[in-house]
């Protein structure tokens, strides 16, 4: 989406039918046209891919897979790169709202042009660099994006991402080659290619916000809340679709006379959604973005069903006994544990399976988890009866006493929850993503095969009953 997003700027729209024209004419064939765009299409690919997988693979011959998942580990929760990558968003945005323009070196630019006259492969190789480097004050702040998102993942993430990205945008620089007649089916350059900019630029001030809130939640600052979070998102889309609709103009933008039916669609489109977050403010789960807002706890007040205003409470167990509760939090004030040595204790107490919870303050997939699976009355009601619970969270830097360090068998000592929980997940359950799902039995051994990622509750439902009856065979 990125990818074809990035067409539709100025630096680039332009140049697709120039481009294409330029192959066909000046190919001895249209066979040779062909081949010379398809070839000029895989340099774009390769020019986007290629480069951040060079840097990752390095990384994992020089450190390991561990290392590269350390790296982005650090880049998705620390405090410092999710800082940098919130400024570097609402550069980006201002960029795009016509503030300044971000462009590279003109020397870079004219050398890399000077090579493209050569003949042959080389001449479209450096055709390709060329483009990516005119475009970059478009394309820059989108990869840049696109990066920086994707860190949140395994370490394939990025390569796959960037691939992804590339092939969207190079694709139609090949298909026109191979239909020259698509080509007058093209809108007109105009006043439309800079709305896109100004779209994309709400979008990632809306993006941007993200990093603050990882940085915020992982060291637990108690800046934004939810309702703040909502309250930015809320009013980010309420001006896009005022934007949409001719109401707000930018220096750069041209004087809108009438609305047109594609921006009077995409006006609805954004002012629903910020109707829809609005009832988030008062405690409304809104689901469709779980994943992508503050949890519910940092909510300073909610509404229930008789209309009450109630502040949300941590945990349904009280914080004196339960390690880590005054900072950690179960969804749905399920009674669990942070802590696995504490938890181990108490289901050997309480004769129950142990359910293990490995997740992550920053993970998306974890958050949606909960709000599609775990908010059925079933799930719940079976964690609540039948198990005793345990959440990891291998992101959390909040720093533990010293007599709780953990040293690795490499001799790294580890002093903060999130480093000691994942290195827990990855030396004994074998796991290096979240979120996972494990149910241990009284000697600490799976019971079942650990499940990850699945928003299927029927199935979700059978595997915390398959741990329950595989338990109860161990009697």
């Amino acid at each position: 989406l990125w990818g074809f997003a990035a067409l539709l700027t100025p630096c680039v729209f332009p140049m697709v039918p120039m481009t294409v024209s330029f192959f066909m004419k000046g190919s001895g064939s249209p066979a040779a046209g062909r081949f010379k765009a398809s070839m000029y299409g895989f340099f774009i690919v390769a020019l986007y891919t290629l480069p951040i997988a060079a840097i990752i693979l390095i990384t994992r011959l020089v450190g390991g897979d561990a290392v590269t998942a350390d790296i982005f580990n650090w880049l998705a929760t620390h405090w410092l790169p999710n800082l940098i990558f919130f400024i570097v968003f609402m550069i980006f945005a201002a960029s795009f709202f016509g503030a300044f323009e971000i462009t590279l070196p003109s020397w870079m630019v004219n050398k890399s042009d000077r090579h493209a006259d050569k003949g042959g492969l080389i001449g479209i190789f450096f055709m390709a660099l060329t483009l990516v480097l005119v475009s970059f004050s478009c394309t820059g702040p989108i990869v840049g994006n696109v990066l920086i998102r994707s860190t949140a993942g395994e370490f394939w993430v990025p390569i796959v991402t960037m691939f992804a990205f590339s092939l969207a945008f190079a694709l139609p620089f090949t298909i026109f080659a191979f239909f020259p007649s698509l080509l007058k089916d093209l809108p007109k350059s105009g006043g439309w290619l800079g709305s896109v900019k100004v779209v994309l630029g709400f979008i990632e001030v809306a993006l941007g916000f993200k990093f603050l809130s990882m940085a915020d939640q992982t060291y637990h600052w108690g800046l934004l809340d939810r309702e703040v979070y909502l309250a930015i998102w809320i009013v980010v889309f309420t001006l896009l679709g005022f934007y949409l609709l001719g109401k707000i103009r930018f220096a750069h933008d041209d004087e809108l006379k009438h609305v047109s039916v594609t921006r009077l669609t995409l006006a609805i489109a954004s002012l629903s959604f910020a109707v829809y977050m609005f009832p988030g403010m008062f405690g409304a789960p809104l689901k469709a973005l779980s994943g992508y807002l503050p949890p519910m706890h940092t909510q300073d007040f909610v509404i229930n069903t008789q209309g009450v205003v109630t502040a949300p409470s941590a945990t349904a167990q009280t914080t004196e006994k339960i390690k880590y509760a005054d900072i950690l939090h179960w969804p749905y004030d399920l009674p669990g544990y942070f802590d696995l040595a504490q938890a181990e204790a108490a289901a050997r107490e309480a004769d129950k399976p142990l359910f293990v919870d490995i997740t992550g303050i920053s993970c998306v997939n974890c958050r949606e988890m909960e709000a599609r699976v775990w908010s059925d009355p079933r799930v719940q009601q079976i964690l609540r009866d039948d198990y005793v619970l345990v959440a990891l969270y291998t992101d959390d830097k909040t720093k533990v006493p010293e007599n709780e360090w953990v040293t690795t068998a490499g001799g790294k000592v580890l002093k903060d929850i999130g480093r000691i929980n994942s290195y827990i997940a990855q030396t004994r359950f074998g796991v290096n993503g979240q979120p996972n799902y494990l149910i241990l039995g009284r000697d600490g051994q799976e019971l079942v095969p650990k499940r990850a990622y699945n928003l299927d509750v029927e199935a979700y439902i059978d595997f915390l009953k398959s741990g329950v009856e595989a338990y109860n065979k161990t009697k």
